[in-house]
C-alpha cells in the first residue's frame, strides 16, 4: 500500500508540474531584466511580421529606397520623375565595380590607375570615372585628374602634400574601389537623378 501511495504521489506531482509548465508557456513574453533574451525573441521583436527585410538585390534595394523618399515628399513632381535613368546609372555602377579592368601604378605622392573595359563597361567607365575625379579633386587631402585612354580612363590621385606619408599610404591602400566610394554625393546624386534634376557634379 505504501508503495502504491508513493507512486500515486509522484504521478500527481508530475501532473502539477506539467500543468504549470503549460500555463507558463502560453504566457506572453515579458521584459528581460537580465538581458538573456534569445536571438529568436529579439528577431521577432524587430521583425514582428516574420517577413524577410533584405531586398535580395542591391540595385532593387537602392531604387526602393529612392521610391520611398519620393513618396514621402509631398513636393515630388511625378511628371519629372525618371527612375529609368537611375536604373541605367546603377547598371553603370555595376559594370565599373565588377567588370572593369584596373591597372594601378604608384606615382610620386599617390597612384595612377588605368580603368578600362569593352562595350557597356567602357561606356560606364567614361561616364562615371571622369566626373568622380572632379568630386575627388574637391576633397581637401588630395588632388585628382582624369584623362582618356584607349578603352577607358586614366585617373591619377595624389596627396596635396607629397610629404604627407599617411595620406599617400591611404590613397594607395584605398585603390580604385576605395577611392570610388569617397565623398557623400552618391545618395543625393541618385535622388536628383530620380527626380529628373541635373546632379550638381555628375552630368551623365
Amino acid at each position: 500500500m505504501k508503495r502504491r501511495a508513493a507512486v500515486s504521489a509522484v504521478i500527481v506531482a508530475l501532473g502539477v508540474c506539467l500543468a504549470a509548465y503549460g500555463v507558463w508557456a502560453q504566457m506572453p513574453a515579458g521584459p528581460d531584466p537580465k538581458g538573456t533574451m534569445s536571438h529568436e525573441s529579439m528577431h521577432q521583436q524587430h521583425h514582428p511580421s516574420g517577413a524577410p527585410m533584405m531586398p535580395g538585390q542591391d540595385a532593387f534595394g537602392a531604387i526602393g529606397e529612392v521610391v520611398r523618399l519620393l513618396e514621402a515628399d509631398p513636393a515630388t513632381d511625378w511628371s519629372r520623375v525618371d527612375l529609368e535613368r537611375l536604373r541605367q546609372h546603377l547598371i553603370d555602377m555595376n559594370e565599373v565595380i565588377l567588370r572593369s579592368v584596373v591597372k594601378p601604378a604608384q606615382v610620386p605622392g599617390g597612384v595612377a590607375m588605368e580603368i578600362t573595359g569593352t562595350g557597356r563597361t567602357e561606356e560606364a567607365v567614361r561616364a562615371m570615372v571622369v566626373p568622380h575625379a572632379v568630386e575627388l579633386d574637391r576633397m581637401p587631402q588630395w588632388t585628382a585628374r582624369a584623362e582618356p585612354v584607349a578603352g577607358g580612363v586614366r585617373i591619377t590621385v595624389t596627396a596635396r602634400d607629397p610629404a604627407d606619408g599617411k595620406t599617400v599610404a591611404r590613397i594607395r591602400g584605398l585603390g580604385f574601389a576605395g577611392l570610388l566610394v569617397q565623398g557623400g554625393h552618391h545618395g543625393p546624386h541618385h535622388l536628383a537623378m530620380a527626380k529628373g534634376e541635373p546632379p550638381a557634379a555628375h552630368r551623365h
